[in-house]
């Protein structure tokens, strides 16, 4: 459910290079879920992508992969990472078609071990965000000529930390992530339930518009929170924004759930002024057909 193309217009990302979106695959073959990523050691000789930190699109020279291996020190997870134009949120899922050689390395790796991958957003620029999301593979397909498709789901949020290495695949150290508790209590209105509140009601608005403006049937729009608490239903809507990847990007990278509802409201309003605005427009201005 895309609620934003009509105002942030940047397309919805085509995953070329690495990775397409593919329909759901049938899942052909059985796998066993292994232990989650143990502490890994640390990396050096970071690239700094373009106004981002430690990644950068293109991957140079630099060592295979190994096993994983506790580094006690600061306690970094080492990470495989999947640069790709598209922002994964905990709990929402992508179909991927891997296709190019150094992916498919990847995937069998991946496969062999605990199931789990890192996706960064990179857009057009040519670098990559420090912060991702886990993409846990839940149903895969490996074709005669060892392409794969697969569906991920998202699970936690990371930091790159720094790069380890960048051949045959791109890994960093990370850091997980998690939102933090407000720090005061918020002021009435803005706490993290009743933003959600607030979300939620503009999400049912703004589906009623989009359809009146499509000509569809417009019909009560049902429960989109389902009971979901702030946090994983500020990450859902987040989801919905998947015209707007970089606005995806921001949302993601924030650390407090209610700065996070707060800026979708904000972004919800704007997207339904502009509805109601074409609303007015197109019953002030019906088409007709050609008198020709």
């Amino acid at each position: 459910m895309a609620l934003l193309p009509q105002i942030l217009h940047s397309p919805r990302p085509h995953l070329a290079a690495t990775a397409s979106p593919s329909p759901s695959p049938s899942p052909s073959h059985a796998f066993r879920r292994t232990p989650r990523l143990h502490a890994r050691a640390p990396a050096s000789g970071a690239r700094h992508g373009p106004g981002r930190g430690h990644l950068a699109a293109a991957a140079s020279g630099g060592p295979g992969p190994s096993s994983p291996e506790p580094y006690p020190d600061d306690g970094l997870v080492e990470l495989p990472l999947f640069p790709l134009p598209l922002v994964l949120f905990p709990d929402a899922t992508h179909a991927l078609h891997i296709f190019e050689l150094r992916y498919r390395i990847m995937m069998h790796t991946v496969l062999q071990t605990d199931l789990r991958f890192g996706i960064v957003f990179a857009g057009s620029g040519g670098g990559a965000a420090d912060v991702g999301c886990v993409g846990e593979v839940v149903k895969h397909e490996r074709l005669a000529d060892d392409r794969f498709f697969l569906i991920c789901k998202g699970q936690q949020r990371f930091r790159v930390a720094r790069v380890v290495r960048t051949k045959p695949y791109l890994v960093g150290a990370v850091q997980w992530l998690e939102d933090r508790p407000p720090a005061e209590d918020p002021a009435p209105g803005e706490d993290a339930e009743a933003l959600a509140a607030d979300v939620e009601a503009l999400m049912r608005d703004v589906i009623r518009i989009a359809n009146r403006l499509n000509g569809k049937p417009e019909k009560e729009v049902g429960d989109l929170r389902r009971g979901l608490f702030p946090t994983p239903f500020s990450f859902y809507v987040g989801n919905t924004f998947e015209g707007a990847p970089r606005e995806q990007q921001a949302l993601l990278e924030l650390e407090d759930t209610a700065a996070r509802l707060r800026r979708e409201r904000d972004t919800l309003r704007n997207t339904l002024n502009y509805l109601t605005a074409a609303s007015a427009v197109k019953d002030a201005f019906p088409s007709s057909p050609s008198s020709g």
